[in-house]
């Protein structure tokens, strides 16, 4: 999944964006709400928005309030010191999906991000094609029993395609879901992943090339 996190305390952004990528997560980083509107106006990938209330310029109550009604927009988990039940009224009210005041546990953020996810986008939390069965949940990923260990990346662009049941996905459109706005657009790290999964995965072959559209799911 893709994440957007706005949070103006930047060591703090960077601790959680790391803790995120550890989890599979392509994780975009900015400081204020200019920056976050902007972000989600170029990126439609965007899974989950993880904003912080009290931001410089353009606030997250704004930013929220802003997507609101939006029919692309991310689901909202805001973040904030202010946890009393008054302010997650509040915040609800402005249209955040969940609300989780500060300090928090990180495993309750990875938890809370996950389950949003699914409800935006029918994630299911058990993909199944053919012998292979992937549990998003416990991140694990088993063909004919057999449990399959795969980076976070494989994991990732295999999540995608099982997801995408037989459609053919580019390696743009990979990139942009598996990889976050670092990542080179001219790079080979696409075909790389898919052949390495590939290998990892065994025999008889579970990832087609479609040649110049992409890749998809065969059984």
């Amino acid at each position: 999944m893709r994440i957007l996190l706005v949070e103006d305390e930047v060591r703090l952004a960077e601790r959680i964006a790391e803790g995120l990528r550890d989890q599979g997560m392509a994780v975009d980083v900015c400081h204020d709400g200019e920056q976050a509107l902007a972000k989600i106006d170029l990126t439609s990938g965007y899974d989950v928005l993880v904003l912080d209330r009290d931001l410089p310029g353009r606030s997250g109550d704004q930013v929220c309030r802003e997507l609101t009604g939006r029919a692309e927009a991310p689901m909202v988990l805001m973040l904030t010191a202010l946890s009393g039940t008054d302010d997650r009224v509040d915040g609800l009210a402005l249209g955040a999906d969940d609300y989780l005041g500060k300090p928090f546990s990180f495993a309750e953020l990875t938890l809370r991000i996950q389950a949003l996810a699914r409800r935006g986008r029918s994630h299911t939390a058990v993909l199944s094609c053919g012998d292979v069965t992937m549990d998003t949940l416990r991140r694990t990923v088993h063909r004919s029993g057999q449990p399959v260990a795969l980076t976070t990346k494989e994991f990732a662009v295999l999540q995608l395609l099982m997801a995408a049941d037989g459609a053919v996905l580019s390696q743009e459109q990979l990139l942009e879901r598996a990889w976050d706005e670092h990542a080179d657009p001219f790079t080979n790290t696409v075909r790389v992943t898919v052949n390495r999964l590939r290998r990892k995965l065994g025999a008889p072959e579970l990832v087609e090339t479609v040649v110049g559209a992409g890749y998809r799911i065969t059984v």
